[in-house]
């Protein structure tokens, strides 16, 4: 297991909360300090918290379990659908589509109707049709490229999500919970942590944070895979479950490290550090 260090992710900018008056109540656990207006979460918990995950992750994809990757709003975009394809593993990085978990039959459909629209364009079928008709197809079919090429081959629902910022993602949220599929997640101040299953305390708008943990859990699938080759069981266990519901559509900081927090360090390329201006970045 490649180990993450808390000097690598304090580099990142993880630890740097929001402003003081948008804290959630049920984050106070998570929170070390208040600088600048800034809370200022727990360096440790957070460490602890990804160490926790690596192994947990790892073990549901040596299981033979399958990890969907979310993340939705821009800073996360990138390196959700970069560490999933590296690691193999199906993700949701636009938009996601409500009843994804509770209505994955419908979901399915949809998949099967992009698949047999690229075999038609494939098969120049829509060179037989008017320019127009041509034009409206693939509008359409560049619509479900974004919204659904991420799961394309997710053959079932997952056996667990891992999400950044839950409060964007709160239909991925509520969905999996309904299913009582685990949700590991990052979760910044202004979020409620209550109905996650496995909490890593984070700065949900660093794009280096973000970049940082995705990698980590990333290596988590890959050593899981590994452990598969070991277990012939495990290769063989479906992809996910199967069940559909309908609905409507403290004192480890040393002065050092707070010399850095209140000097900013972290601050991500293109993106002014939350100590120099908290809101940059961050999401209401």
């Amino acid at each position: 297991m490649a180990d993450v260090s808390m000097k690598a992710l304090l580099e990142t900018g993880v630890h740097f909360g929001h402003r003081t008056h948008k804290r959630e109540p049920k984050m106070k656990p998570y929170i070390f300090t208040e600088r600048n207006g800034i809370h200022i979460l727990d360096l440790q918990q957070t460490t602890n918290s990804i160490r926790a995950a690596f192994k947990i992750v790892r073990d549901v994809v040596a299981a033979g379990g399958v990890v969907l990757f979310v993340g939705t709003k821009r800073q996360a975009q990138d390196a959700i659908q970069t560490e999933a394809d590296r690691c193999g593993m199906p993700y949701v990085s636009n938009r996601w589509l409500g009843g994804l978990m509770t209505n994955w039959r419908t979901i399915k459909e949809r998949i099967r109707d992009l698949e047999r629209m690229e075999r038609a364009q494939a098969a120049n079928e829509w060179d037989k049709l008017k320019k127009k008709e041509r034009l409206i197809l693939e509008r359409k079919l560049s619509k479900l490229v974004d919204r659904l090429g991420g799961i394309r081959n997710m053959l079932k629902t997952p056996q667990m999500l891992f999400i950044v910022d839950v409060r964007r993602e709160d239909t991925a949220v509520r969905e999996s919970n309904k299913l009582e599929i685990p949700v590991m997640a990052m979760v910044d101040t202004n979020c409620d942590p209550s109905n996650i299953d496995h909490v890593i305390p984070a700065n949900d708008d660093a794009i280096r944070a973000i970049k940082l943990v995705l990698a980590h859990m990333a290596d988590a699938v890959l050593e899981g895979i590994g452990m598969r080759k070991d277990d012939p069981a495990a290769e063989s266990v479906a992809a996910g479950t199967d069940e559909v519901i309908d609905e409507d559509n403290v004192d480890w900081v040393s002065q050092g490290v707070m010399d850095k927090v209140s000097i900013g360090i972290g601050a991500d390329d293109g993106d002014p550090q939350r100590a120099a201006a908290p809101d940059a970045g961050a999401e209401e």
